[in-house]
């Protein structure tokens, strides 16, 4: 068993990957193993999780899952706890391994079994949410056991989620797709009651594989602290080791480890670590609102990121007054960018005058970030989209950085909808495009035409202020001008602008300006 942190990379499985991988290990195991040991495990990381916990509550459904809470029971039971069972289950639909647990936890001294949760739990108990497991879909309500009123389980998983003890979920959280991170059609409210704060600690334990849905969407409120049981164990006496492990499979998705820290070298110059071209900041005199900013904090994120140079074109060469501030930063005309020649950061702040530009920068620039306006100047001219795909064909690298709201523009859709699937909707655009895509949001993807997508484990909700979409666009360019891989560029600097909101002292607001200046 081990916690997943970000201090490195680890395959990530949907349900479909997951059911595979759980029947060849049964196939290859006594019958009833994998619950045992999912039980074990359960009940272990719940005593670790609240060592003094005198009352358990362990709330369980009619499948599976409930079975890994039934035999959970038996474990606690023996730790000399109170611990009290709800189910809503029934013994006539019981599959055969969860009525295994069920009849060793009715037999088991020290469980009481009951019809509503117990009252009055203390932040130092422990509520087990063993309702639902990985055949909950999104899109489709989750059927309720037979002969109980769909309403008991909303009001349980409500409870489960306002409660001040902490929670364990087994597998994920009750109500949440794991393979997409949101939450089934009618279990919003319920499942995500605890988000407003007052409840108890959460942790989830993945057995068997880690679930994409587990670190995107509302996966990473749902889940909280992460942990992993691969259920592994010696494999039985008469068992070939190979049978266990013959059927691995090539994981849907990465989690995003670390990135290699960059060397270096004394013998090197400015040169050495490229030219990025910020090219954007619409200002008052062609709209009235001035977006200077966005560019500027693009390209200040790009010195800070270690960009040799770092050149600004203004969409309103009048606005120069703000760049004072960062005298590093090197004014230029558009129409004197070398293009072919530089990195070329396009779209912050550019309002509607990037639309003027769009098509020189993407027709000439060698290396190139797509953020902001520029996306939105994309999504509506199709005459764009194609000289963006023919890019692919003359080797030249794209990036593009759109939020759910710009991703959705481009694949003509609506918000919800990119929101419902991220993976498959950042792959959509990735293909389409034929470039690195990286869709931000609580668990960023970060997706290639032809790659496995990785999902970012780094980043808080202090990054959800202005500004900070900006700042990630300019460390991008500043990694691909150093040298860096597209898929690799991206993956690092969304991990290391997310760890820089994981470290922000808690007492210090984060602003961009701030942010990009703490890169270094």
């Amino acid at each position: 068993m081990q916690r997943i942190t970000p201090d490195q990379a680890h395959p990530l499985f949907d349900t479909a990957a997951t059911r595979r991988q759980e029947q060849a290990m049964a196939a290859a195991l006594p019958p009833h193993t994998l619950m045992q040991r999912a039980g074990r495990a359960v009940a272990q990381l719940a005593q670790a999780i609240a060592p003094h916990a005198r009352t358990v509550w362990i709330a369980c459904g009619p499948g599976n899952n409930g079975g890994d809470g039934l035999e959970a029971a038996t474990h606690l039971a023996r730790s000399d706890r109170q611990v009290i069972i709800t189910w809503l289950g029934s013994p006539e639909t019981l599959p055969d391994d969860a009525r295994k647990s069920w009849e060793k936890a009715r037999n088991t001294a020290h469980t009481t079994w009951s019809d509503t949760p117990p009252e009055h739990l203390t932040p130092q108990d422990l509520c087990i949410d063993a309702l639902l497991g990985i055949g909950v879909r999104a899109s489709t309500p989750p059927a309720p056991a037979p002969n109980t009123a769909g309403s008991v389980l909303a009001q349980w998983l409500a409870q489960l989620h306002t409660c001040r003890a902490p929670v364990l979920a087994v597998d994920v959280p009750s109500g949440l797709d794991a393979d997409t991170g949101q939450y089934a059609h009618g279990l919003e409210a319920a499942a995500g009651a605890g988000l407003t704060g007052g409840a108890g600690a959460r942790y989830t334990l993945s057995l068997l594989t880690l679930k994409p849905g587990l670190f995107t969407a509302h996966g990473r409120d749902a889940a909280g602290q992460v942990w992993l049981d691969d259920l592994s164990a010696p494999p039985h006496p008469h068992t070939p080791h190979s049978r266990v492990q013959e059927n691995r499979e090539p994981p849907t998705a990465w989690l995003a480890g670390p990135p290699a820290r960059a060397q270096r070298h004394h013998a090197s110059h400015k040169g050495s670590y490229g030219d990025v071209a910020i090219v954007g900041g619409e200002g008052l005199a062609q709209r009235g609102m001035g977006m200077t900013g966005a560019a500027l904090l693009a390209a200040s994120a790009a010195l800070h990121a270690g960009a040799g140079r770092v050149l600004v074109s203004l969409l309103d060469p009048a606005e120069t007054a703000e760049i004072s501030t960062q005298p590093e930063l090197m004014l230029r005309r558009f129409e004197a960018l070398e293009l072919e020649a530089l990195t070329v950061v396009c779209g912050c702040g550019g309002g509607q005058a990037v639309r003027g530009v769009l098509p020189a920068v993407l027709q000439r620039a060698g290396t190139l970030v797509l953020d902001a306006d520029a996306l939105n100047a994309l999504s509506a001219e199709g005459s764009l989209q194609q000289v963006l795909k023919a890019r692919a064909a003359r080797q030249h690298t794209t990036v593009l950085t759109p939020h759910p709201l710009e991703a959705a523009r481009l694949l003509h859709t609506h918000t919800a909808q990119v929101q419902a699937h991220r993976l498959a909707a950042a792959q959509q655009l990735a293909r389409q495009f034929q470039c690195v895509v990286v869709l931000k949001g609580s668990g960023t993807v970060i997706a290639s035409p032809q790659g496995t997508p990785t999902i970012n484990p780094t980043g808080n909700a202090r990054l959800a202020t202005a500004g900070t979409g900006d700042v990630l666009a300019g460390m991008i360019g500043a990694y691909l001008a150093q040298g860096m891989p597209p898929e690799q560029a991206a993956m690092a600097a969304v991990f290391v602008h997310g760890q820089a909101a994981d470290q922000w002292p808690e007492q210090m607001p984060l602003t961009a300006g701030t942010l990009a200046q703490r890169l270094a």
